[in-house]
């Protein structure tokens, strides 16, 4: 029983590494509850249109330094993410349905590397990244659908050979 326990907690580990929280919501909702999802999802996608963050010639001029556009945005997004997340932890500001938000603390390893170095040259070769593929879609550049296939075959890689991987 104890070393069943033992790899609840190692997969536990490893899936804690993977992603950002491990918050899980307890509270249950009637499935219509994820409109507000697609409506907030759509927002977004206008607001990465209008800002003119899904160019593939806004992220060519970034990769080639010719632009301070998008260095700008990213620097704004880090900076809002980093004063969100100071006051999450200051004012122990809880989920809307009233739960704890659990930001674990994060190690850095060499895997990262490797792991930025892959998107990196895959965002500038395809000339997008994983959050506005939809939104480049929806624009009209049908091209993303290899983008949105790749990224999904990555995504399979990874998990067959996660546990191979140094994290």
């Amino acid at each position: 029983m104890q070393e069943q326990n033992k790899e609840i907690n190692t997969d536990f580990e490893v899936r804690s590494l993977d992603a950002i929280c491990v918050n899980e919501e307890h509270v249950q909702t009637p499935s219509w509850h994820n409109l507000k999802y697609l409506a907030f999802g759509m927002l977004f996608g206008i607001i990465l249109i209008k800002s003119e963050v899904i160019s593939w010639f806004r992220i060519q001029e970034m990769f080639r330094l010719q632009s301070f556009h998008m260095f700008g945005v990213i620097g704004s997004a880090v900076v809002v993410g980093a004063i969100s997340v100071f006051l999450i932890k200051k004012f122990n500001i809880k989920t809307i349905h009233g739960e704890e938000v659990i930001l674990p603390e994060k190690s850095f390893n060499k895997g990262q590397i490797f792991g930025g170095l892959m998107f990196g040259f895959g965002w500038a070769m395809t000339g997008a990244c994983p959050g506005p593929l939809f939104a480049q879609l929806g624009y009209g550049a049908t091209a993303t659908l290899i983008t949105i296939f790749m990224a999904i075959v990555g995504t399979w890689v990874y998990g067959l050979i996660r546990e191979k991987l140094p994290h």
